[in-house]
């Protein structure tokens, strides 16, 4: 089906940073996937656990234990000091299982029509509970209805947040991301997740962080709301988990656990032994090779290159980041940016139209791959200006 608006590529193979196209040539990929191969590719840890593991079972449902599953959930539940998981296959299925809890929270509460506070600008997945959760119209646009028992707000707006809370009696959960990513690597201001936490531990509400994207190291922690070292209700992963195997997870906390029981959810893949001997393999290395320090270093680095020789440029309105989830973002909307990029071997994301590129390195590269990434976009703004 014509979903996909593909660039002219294809790669045949990978290694570390880099990709190879089936006609030989070598890509810097600062893209990862879209922030899943945060090891870098081929990663022979992964590549070996994948084989010995296929050679051994790969499925067997769960309606049996899955001992690699149990290693798994111990694993994740150990970085982010929370104290149960559901294994689901993707982003979207994760956000899915953090509605559901929410929405069974509110009817054990008593509340008949159970409401999420959610926010502008969001992404939550493309299903119809997460488009309807997300706030962009060109997501939404001809698959109405959409599914209601969503309560819109501004993103970074906690006096909005709290006139809810004043004047709404049916609210049950609030769902958001510490980072808004597909938007374009919006930053909240220090204190709003604090905040968040607040109202809803005044209001007995779940607090719900989609870290899709966000977790599993990308933003120089474990997890982004470790930045404010606030903890959640409910948390989604998936991406950086299976380091490109399939596999997304709802890690539950408090008030959200065993809310979900026997009957109420379930998966037929998710938290299989490929799957899952992979995400705790990854977790290990990332341990072993100091993957989330690098991304803190790492990121600090190529967001003072990119400021030091773009700071200048009047095409660049601003530059943010935090870890490796960086963007710039242009004051006009430059035609074929992301061909231009391409055209020079490196692999970025351009989203908002046309005006802001948006890197998601992996932990792994180092200066001359930084070097690289400034001087290709700096090569490409100026040629426009020019």
């Amino acid at each position: 089906m014509p979903i996909y608006g593909r660039l002219p590529v294809a790669f045949e193979r990978g290694e570390g940073a880099w990709l190879y196209s089936v006609g030989g040539e070598k890509y810097l990929d600062a893209l990862c996937g879209v922030a899943v191969t945060t090891l870098g590719h081929s990663h022979p840890a992964i590549v070996a656990a994948i084989k010995a593991q296929a050679e051994k079972l790969l499925h067997v449902s769960n309606w049996f234990e899955i001992p690699e599953q149990i290693q798994l959930a111990e694993a994740i539940s150990k970085i982010c000091e929370m104290d149960s998981v559901f294994f689901c296959n993707s982003g979207a299925e994760a956000n899915e299982a953090a509605i559901k809890i929410a929405r069974l929270y509110g009817h054990n509460k008593n509340i008949s029509n159970p409401a999420i506070v959610v926010t502008q600008d969001a992404f939550h997945g493309r299903t119809m509970a997460t488009i309807s959760a997300g706030g962009s119209r060109k997501n939404q646009a001809g698959f109405e209805p959409l599914l209601g028992g969503f309560k819109r707000l501004p993103y970074n707006d906690l006096e909005a947040v709290r006139q809810v809370a004043n004047n709404s009696d049916d609210v049950v959960a609030v769902l958001v991301e510490p980072i808004l990513g597909e938007s374009g690597v919006l930053i909240p201001d220090q204190g709003y997740l604090v905040g968040l936490r607040e109202i809803c531990d005044q209001n007995e509400w779940l607090l719900m962080f989609d870290e899709v994207q966000t977790g599993m190291g990308r933003t120089g922690k474990w997890f982004a709301c470790q930045h404010e070292n606030v903890k959640p209700d409910v948390m989604t992963l998936a991406k950086a988990l299976g380091a490109g195997v399939p596999i997304g997870a709802c890690v539950a906390n408090g008030p959200a656990v065993g809310v979900l029981k026997p009957g109420t959810h379930g998966s037929t893949f998710g938290g299989g032994p490929l799957a899952s001997v992979v995400g705790k393999t990854v977790i290990e290395t990332m341990h072993a090779e100091g993957a989330v320090e690098r991304a803190a270093e790492i990121g600090e680095k190529l967001l003072s290159a990119l400021t030091t020789q773009l700071g200048g440029n009047v095409l660049v309105s601003e530059i943010r980041g935090l870890g490796l989830m960086i963007a710039i973002e242009l004051n006009v909307e430059i035609s074929r940016l992301l061909q231009k990029i391409l055209d020079r071997k490196l692999l970025v994301n351009v989203t908002g139209g046309g005006k802001i590129i948006r890197l998601l390195p992996p932990a792994i590269i180092g200066d001359a791959e930084i070097e690289q990434i400034v001087s290709t976009i700096a090569t490409v703004l100026e040629s426009h200006q020019a």
